[in-house]
């Protein structure tokens, strides 16, 4: 006789029982102990009773976010399925798309596939942004299982070009406003700046490098404000994209005239030069005083050095001659006006090469020497224009008096330290050899004869 643990369990154990399983699922095993009474001995039995399991699902789905034109894969992981079938469906079109492994919809895009009968992967293609939104798993069961993904399509950003603007002209002093609008998921922020990186004019007045707004307004233009504006959209989706956007500031033109007054030598050439600025583009050029246009010929070439509105006008006029001098004139005309600039060119004759003479004079001095019948003269060659500086004399002596010392004192002689006078006197003079020399030689003269006199009387 079978019993379970002494107990009666006929009416509730699977063995026991004609109770119907379930038509489907999977056989689990559940222990169960049973006690057999075989010869007044005790044996436990382990008989494995098997039950049935419904299917689930082994995780959930997760959404999913790709950028537009890629590929997205949905996967439903199913466990137990045994004879049930897998379908994906639509939620915000009730479409079914798939059912088991066969594709349902007539969409080229979609397809499925299958790992081990678990994992159920819907693979859609070249992702479109009505692709996005909420997609089922779902298994048909009684009641239904099924669980939900959300697909995001992302979108990089791209500007609306018929809500941005084009270049825009506007007349110096008045306002200017530029628009950029850009679409894309997540929604795009719009940037300003400037194409050459200087700070932009902001609409509370006042500069920055950039400006976050799809619209940029300055209330008073002027002509340092014209140039290139880029507008740039971003949303974390590379890439960013940017359009360009001119601001046309207009004016009348103006010219600078660094030098009015040029002096030019005859034969030589002389290059004239004017500034202008206006916009939109002028015409510039160069008149004579009477008006005549000049063109480019031997005598005069033109050339114009542009940079944005600004503009160097020059002219160069060779071969300098007395007709060339007078007035000329820059002249720049636009659209809103015109101006004119003059400049006036005056002779300058060649300068002369002006020789310099040298003179060489030639002078005799003569050395005296006291009892002798014939001077001796020497020549010495002096130069006018390079005057020798007065020299110190230390050879003159006399036996009654004699010099001790001569010096140089800012340009004049002075003698010290006379001694006693004698009867006899020789001396030996060497003159000077210049011009400059002649008041000292006639000052030692004196000196030499005085005592000669004194001593006759």
């Amino acid at each position: 006789m079978l019993a379970l643990h002494g107990r009666d369990r006929s009416k509730t154990s699977p063995l026991h029982t004609n109770e119907k399983l379930p038509d489907s699922g999977k056989l689990l095993l559940e222990n169960t102990f049973l006690e057999l009474d075989v010869s007044n001995c005790h044996l436990m039995l382990l008989l494995l009773v098997t039950r049935w399991k419904s299917p689930s699902f082994g995780e959930p789905i997760g959404n999913v976010t790709v950028p537009l034109g890629r590929e997205a894969i949905l996967t439903c992981i199913v466990d137990n399925l045994q004879t049930f079938k897998v379908a994906w469906l639509r939620v915000d079109t009730q479409t079914i798309l798939t059912i088991a492994g066969h594709v349902i919809t007539k969409n080229h895009r979609i397809s499925l596939s299958q790992a081990d009968r678990r994992a159920w992967r819907l693979h859609v293609r070249e992702l479109r942004e009505a692709d996005r939104g909420w997609y089922m798993c779902q298994i048909n069961t009684e009641p239904m299982l099924s669980q939900l993904a959300y697909l995001q399509v992302v979108v990089p950003p791209d500007i609306v070009d018929e809500a941005t603007s084009s270049d825009v002209v506007v007349r110096e002093g008045s306002s200017a406003s530029l628009s950029c609008m850009a679409q894309g998921s997540p929604k795009p922020s719009i940037t300003w700046r400037r194409e050459d990186s200087r700070p932009l004019p902001l609409p509370n007045g006042t500069e920055a490098l950039w400006f976050d707004g799809g619209q940029l307004t300055i209330a008073k233009t002027t002509r340092i404000h014209a140039g290139a504006y880029l507008c740039i959209a971003s949303n974390g989706i590379p890439p960013s994209v940017s359009k360009r956007v001119t601001l046309n500031i207009q004016f009348t033109p103006m010219i600078w005239v660094q030098n009015q007054l040029v002096g030019a030598i005859y034969g030589h050439s002389v290059a004239l030069e004017c500034h202008s600025e206006a916009s939109p583009k002028a015409i510039n050029y160069w008149t004579r005083e009477k008006g005549e246009m000049i063109t480019n010929n031997d005598k005069y070439q033109t050339s114009i050095i542009e940079n944005g509105y600004k503009m160097v006008m020059r002219l160069l006029v060779n071969s300098i001659e007395q007709e060339d001098l007078g007035t000329y004139k820059c002249v720049s005309k636009n659209s809103l006006g015109n101006t004119d600039g003059s400049i006036k060119v005056y002779g300058i004759p060649i300068p002369t090469t002006v020789a310099t003479t040298t003179t060489t004079t030639t002078m005799a001095t003569t050395t005296v020497t006291r009892g002798s019948k014939k001077p001796v003269k020497s020549r010495h060659n002096t130069v006018v224009h390079r005057p020798t500086p007065i020299p110190e004399y230390k050879n003159i002596s006399t036996s009654d008096r004699s010099v001790k010392k001569a010096k140089e004192v800012s340009g004049t002689v002075s003698l010290v330290d006379w001694p006693q006078q004698h009867n006899t006197v020789s001396s030996n003079i060497s003159l000077p050899t210049t011009f400059c020399d002649i008041p000292v030689i006639i000052f030692h003269l004196m000196l030499y004869f005085m005592p000669f006199s004194l001593t006759r009387l």
